[in-house]
């Protein structure tokens, strides 16, 4: 996820400090990847270096505000106008567990497959309750969050039906090897 790209993005529509962008970022995408304050200050930071932002002075509450620059329109332009690159599969955890559980001598993959179908599965109620909760088509934010509810909701189904195919091919391993 671009961190950098999405603070460029909220600064387009007007100077703001950096718990003001987390505050925004969280409210935008549904809270759905919480921000480390500290994170965002950082960033912050490596933005107004490369020339994308620039400190603006303090508002009445002493806070630093910031505000995009020219060549910070360009960049955050030229991000919403490219494709999102997916150069290598992403490191998926439990793909890992998986593989190692299957290839070395003591743990258990069919019960390693059955507490993670259970997290799916509770995850899975909690996006799709959130899900039915937001009110659509009310505000573009009810949408946005409501397209990132989705997407949630669409990986985790298929983190459990890779799950039931993974406690399939067990089965079918065990039947080989008996």
């Amino acid at each position: 996820m671009s961190i950098r790209h999405s603070l460029l993005a909220l600064l387009q529509d007007r100077p703001r400090y950096g718990y003001q962008l987390r505050t925004e970022f969280e409210d935008r995408t549904g809270a759905s990847w919480p921000l480390n304050v500290g994170q965002v200050y950082t960033t912050l930071d490596r933005l107004e270096r490369d020339g994308l932002v620039c400190r603006d002075g303090e508002d009445d509450g002493g806070h630093v505000m910031y505000s995009i620059t020219p060549a910070g329109r360009i960049e955050v332009r030229g991000w919403f106008t490219s494709s999102v690159a997916r150069p290598n599969p992403p490191r998926n955890e439990l793909a890992i567990k998986l593989a190692l559980a299957l290839t070395i001598p003591g743990p258990d993959a069919g019960a390693i497959i059955q507490a993670q179908r259970a997290v799916s599965l509770r995850a899975l109620q909690e996006y799709s309750k959130s899900r039915r909760d937001t009110t659509a088509l009310q505000r573009p934010a009810d949408t946005a969050k409501m397209l990132i509810l989705d997407l949630l909701i669409f990986q985790t189904e298929a983190e459990i039906r890779w799950l039931d195919l993974c406690e399939a091919r067990l089965v079918q391993l065990a039947g080989l090897s008996g």
